[in-house]
Formats: structure tokens, C-alpha cells, sequence
């Protein structure tokens, strides 16, 4: 069976739009794959986040990961700092990684141009963190967005390189796995573009209903079509993606025909909306309260998790001291 890995950086509470990008595939490969999911928390170091913080993001999504399906005797669930030998793998890719080829990746140019005060070593070795995250576990795909592209092409090299010095087929080069023809993308409620936390347009999984209908009925609109069966501007359109996504067929041909003949209310729209986001999430927000109440379970989830994690990458750390010159682990 092909083994799959997949981080996320404890940033903050997951949308509809990790759900349906990602996170609803991942409840669907654990049982067609060998799959490993990890809380990336080394990586969030860049942005130089609190303690506090850290050890709260870690325990949400945590929780919303088993909320939504990830059953951890399936697909162990581990922190990222909990697995040591990922560090010692990115010390020795580090050391076979040139500063000319990391300045280069488009990420690190966007962060550097984007927080001229913070450009840290973190950040521009980036990717050989994200490397060694696959490469201890020898993953062969790895679920990530075509923005992640060149940092997988990246991973590859230091894979190809590795062997290439030491003369060994040690490393395979991991395959990038995309949903794009599998995933829904899921709309912002600003009118345009994907959801997201950063453009600060999600509904989060943990939302309440009064939260949810605040920020629904707050979504950009226009007037109205001024002619039959017109195509639908972004923001419109975005809108009938959401009610694609969670309400009934009969729901989304109503209003798709109310706004075809022009008697379409935004308003009562907005309100079916509302409420059919809010009967999807309920049952995903009290799975969340109920993890998050239980800490013992948390931590039994990580600590086994992280147990398989290390068991694995141990076994690779091993073999990769032997083949540099190294004593074993």
C-alpha cells in the first residue's frame, strides 16, 4: 500500500474550505492508503508565535482533524516536534542544500517581500523542513496545492541528490497528489477569490449559528439580474457555489430559477444559506467541543501517534547515519 504523509501549521480553526479542499479527501484516503497526518509546529516558528499559542493551535486542530473523520487507528495524527529525527534529516539535507536554489523558491521571495523584518533562516529553508517531513517516512505522495509545486520539486532534488552522493537508491522521489479534480474549492464570502484565513472570508468549522448568519448575510451582493437568464457575476456566483455545496438540490434549483426569471431575493438567499451552512457544521462543532473537553484523549492521540511517527522515521534515520558515514541510531 503507498504510503501518504500530510502536514497542516497550526495557524488557526479550519474552514469549509480546508474541509472540502483537503481535509474531507484525507477521511476518504485513510482507507485507500498507509496515510500519516501531522501538526506542523516546528514550521509555524517562522511567523515567531506565542507559547500559548502554539500549544492552543495544536490542540484545535487537533480536535477539528478528529472531528471531521480522521480516525487515528487508521492514519496516526502526530505533532510535528514530537518526531526529533525529522530535525536531525533536515540538519543533513541542509547540509547538500545551496543558498542560491533556496533563494530562488517563490515562496521564500513572496515571505521576504512580505515581511522585510523577518526573514529568517526558517524561512528560507523552508523547504528542506517540509522534505525531511516526507522523506524520514520514505512517503511516495504527498497531498498538497499547485502553490506547494516547487516546493515538492524541491523535495525531489534533495531525494535525487542524496543518492547521487552517496551512490545509493536510498530515497524515492515523492509524487505530489492534488485534489483539483477531486476536491470542491470552496468561495469566500467577499465576492471573489478562494476561502481562506488570511483574506479573513472563511466560515470556520467551530462557528456558531449566530456567527454563521452574521458573516453570511454580510456577503457581497449586487442588485439583482436585469435580464433573463443572465450569467452570474463572481460574487453571485460564489454565493450559488455555497448553496451547491451544502443544500439540497431542490434548494439550489429554487433559487437558481428565482434568479433566472429575476424575482430572485438576496435576502431570503442569504437566510436559506445560512442556515444549511450552519446544519452541516453543527455536528462537526460538537464533535470539536467534545474533543476539545476531552484533553486525556488529545493527548493519548498525539502520544500514539507520535510513537508510530518516530517508529518509522527512526528506522530511516538509521539507515541514512550508516550510509553518511555515521554510527546507527
Amino acid at each position: 500500500m503507498e504510503k501518504v504523509i500530510s502536514g497542516i501549521r497550526p495557524t488557526g480553526n479550519l474552514h469549509l474550505g480546508n474541509y472540502f479542499g483537503a481535509v474531507k479527501s484525507f477521511v476518504k484516503m485513510q482507507d485507500e492508503y498507509d496515510c500519516m497526518f501531522f501538526i506542523a509546529d516546528w514550521h509555524s516558528l517562522t511567523t515567531h508565535p506565542t507559547p500559548e499559542n502554539i500549544r492552543r493551535s495544536v490542540r484545535t486542530i487537533l480536535a477539528e482533524y478528529l472531528a471531521c473523520g480522521i480516525d487515528p487507528e487508521k492514519a496516526p495524527i502526530y505533532v510535528q516536534s514530537d518526531v526529533k529525527e525529522v530535525l536531525e534529516l533536515y540538519l543533513y539535507l541542509n547540509m547538500n542544500a545551496y543558498l542560491g536554489e533556496l533563494e530562488r523558491v517563490t515562496s521564500f521571495k513572496d515571505k521576504a517581500r512580505t515581511q522585510p523584518d523577518n526573514v529568517n533562516a526558517g524561512l528560507l529553508t523552508y523547504p528542506t523542513l517540509m522534505a525531511a517531513d516526507v522523506l524520514a517516512h520514505k512517503a511516495d505522495k504527498v497531498p498538497v496545492g499547485k502553490d506547494q509545486e516547487q516546493n515538492m520539486e524541491m523535495m525531489r532534488l534533495f531525494a535525487r541528490r542524496f543518492n547521487r552522493i552517496y551512490n545509493v537508491e536510498f530515497f524515492r522521489e515523492p509524487q505530489s497528489y492534488h485534489f483539483s479534480d477531486k476536491a470542491v474549492k470552496v468561495p469566500g464570502l467577499d465576492g471573489s477569490g478562494k476561502m481562506g484565513k488570511s483574506e479573513g472570508n472563511a466560515i470556520y468549522l467551530c462557528d456558531d449559528e449566530a456567527t454563521i448568519k452574521k458573516k453570511v448575510m454580510r456577503a457581497v451582493t449586487d442588485a439583482g439580474p436585469t435580464m433573463l437568464n443572465q450569467e452570474k457575476p463572481e460574487p453571485i456566483r460564489n454565493l450559488f457555489t455555497m448553496l451547491e455545496i451544502v443544500s439540497s438540490k431542490d434548494t439550489y434549483d429554487y433559487f437558481n430559477d428565482q434568479y433566472n426569471n429575476m424575482t430572485v431575493r438576496y435576502g431570503d438567499l442569504k437566510k436559506q444559506l445560512a442556515a444549511d451552512i450552519n446544519a452541516f457544521c453543527a455536528p462537526i462543532r460538537e464533535k470539536i467541543m467534545a474533543y476539545q473537553a476531552d484533553e486525556d484523549y488529545l493527548l493519548r492521540v498525539a502520544k500514539q501517534g507520535a510513537e508510530r511517527a518516530s517508529e518509522s522515521a527512526h528506522k530511516t534515520l538509521s539507515e541514512v547515519r550508516q550510509i553518511i558515514g555515521f554510527r546507527a541510531l
